[in-house]
């Protein structure tokens, strides 16, 4: 009896220090000594039902971020085919403003148009005093009984014209629309009947500083690059 009395004493040990752990597990959890199998199944069971969720939660947010990344691939090709840039033709309504069919032909600086060679002092040099121009906004001759120097056209398929120049061919309502050279007068205009629309009446004088101020607008930078040559 004496040799069992420390191993006796050693398992009471063990015992009660057992039963210690489950009374304290239970004041803390709440969970009965007889329960403390079923619940680490119950809390395993849960951890992986949590994880479950999780991995259902993120599943759905990348599907969300695909989504939403085609949506937007979507709507910025759908935005380039609507803000692709209008014409002249195209931006203004023209039906706003006072029109008027004319015989409309293309001239140049040069010989074949006004008799004067590049030698001559006065070449390139209108009836107002300004230099021909091909621009957004072009010098055109014109009779000025029908349209006062000054008056600003818009001519479908040509731009604006600023009446800048007389001719002596040209008599009512007849125009002759700048272009740089007899290549662009052939190929690019010829000579053509046309409407066109009066957008504002000149005071009988138009300067280089004029011209340059229409062509420099910033409003209208956007436009111009079609009129101009690189």
């Amino acid at each position: 009896m004496k040799n069992m009395q420390p191993w006796l004493r050693r398992s009471t040990m063990i015992l009660l220090f057992i039963l210690a752990m489950l009374t304290t597990i239970q004041s803390i959890s709440g969970v009965e000594a007889k329960d403390v199998p079923f619940w680490f199944q119950y809390e395993s069971q849960k951890h992986k039902k949590l994880e479950a969720v999780n991995h259902a939660g993120k599943q759905v947010h990348l599907r969300e971020k695909k989504l939403f990344t085609y949506e937007k691939q979507e709507t910025l090709i759908s935005s380039q085919k609507i803000t692709k840039p209008l014409t002249l033709e195209e931006a203004i309504n023209w039906d706003a403003y006072p029109s008027i069919t004319v015989n409309a032909t293309g001239y140049t600086a040069g010989y074949e148009s006004t008799g004067k060679t590049e030698g001559h002092p006065t070449y390139g040099i209108t009836y107002s005093g300004i230099r021909v121009k091909r621009d957004l906004y072009s010098t055109i001759a014109a009779d000025l009984n029908v349209f006062p120097l000054g008056t600003v056209l818009f001519i479908p398929g040509y731009g604006y014209g600023v009446v800048a120049d007389i001719g002596g061919a040209i008599k009512g309502h007849d125009i002759d629309l700048y272009y740089e050279t007899v290549k662009d007068v052939y190929e690019k205009w010829g000579k053509k009947k046309v409407k066109v629309y009066v957008v504002k009446r000149g005071n009988g004088k138009i300067s280089e500083e004029d011209l340059k101020n229409l062509n420099e607008n910033k409003s209208m930078q956007v436009f111009r690059s079609k009129y101009i040559k690189s």
